[in-house]
């Protein structure tokens, strides 16, 4: 494996990880500082690692395989934390979390029959939209007199609307597939199949689903 600076940011993500766990249980408002700030900074890397890997040129097998884990990892774990507090909505979470898990085995499956699914521009609406309305869950206090929760709850809905309308996406591209009776993937050529196209240049297999 090339230890790459993209990887090691990967791999830092995931470290990041059992830190919220902790920190999320500090009581009062240093809890919800500390925990926010580590989520926002692990966030950040979720999009540093990607363009430095494209910038530089240093794509890896291992780095496509980790980065969109360490990237639901990290959500599906601050998503069960604040629904175990009460401080999100169950629905939200098994919205969000539920979609991960088809889109990852409908994208696996389709690699099973050679055939290439793109990030789509909304699901990356969908990534930073979501990654915002977490972290002002977890900050779940007042800033420059706005409330914090309030505002994380709306913009958590606006992230599930919008992985809702990702996956019928997915769906409806890959259903070509999914109806096709041919089971032997190797009699078939290699398809591109393409939801949402990205701008050229951005259709790196590093961007995630």
């Amino acid at each position: 494996m090339k230890w790459t600076i993209s990887n090691r940011m990967t791999m830092a993500r995931v470290g990041l990880i059992p830190l919220l766990m902790i920190v999320f249980f500090v009581p009062g408002e240093t809890g919800y500082w500390l925990s926010a700030m580590i989520f926002a900074i692990a966030s950040a890397t979720d999009w540093l690692d990607g363009y430095l890997a494209r910038r530089r040129n240093e794509v890896t097998a291992f780095g496509r395989f980790l980065d969109p884990v360490a990237d639901k990892l990290l959500v599906a774990t601050a998503l069960v934390l604040l629904v175990a507090t009460d401080r999100c909505p169950a629905v939200l979470a098994i919205i969000i979390i539920g979609r991960e898990i088809t889109i990852g085995a409908l994208r696996e499956w389709l690699a099973t029959r050679s055939t290439i699914v793109h990030v789509s521009i909304l699901a990356k609406w969908k990534t930073a939209v979501q990654m915002l309305a977490i972290t002002a869950l977890l900050f779940h206090s007042e800033l420059f007199g706005i409330a914090m929760h309030d505002a994380g709850i709306v913009l958590l809905w606006l992230a599930a609307a919008i992985t809702l309308w990702s996956a019928y996406e997915y769906i409806r591209d890959a259903w070509p597939e999914l109806m096709d009776p041919h089971e032997d993937a190797g009699q078939k050529p290699t398809i591109k199949l393409v939801a949402n196209k990205v701008p050229a240049g951005d259709q790196s297999p590093v961007n995630k689903p």
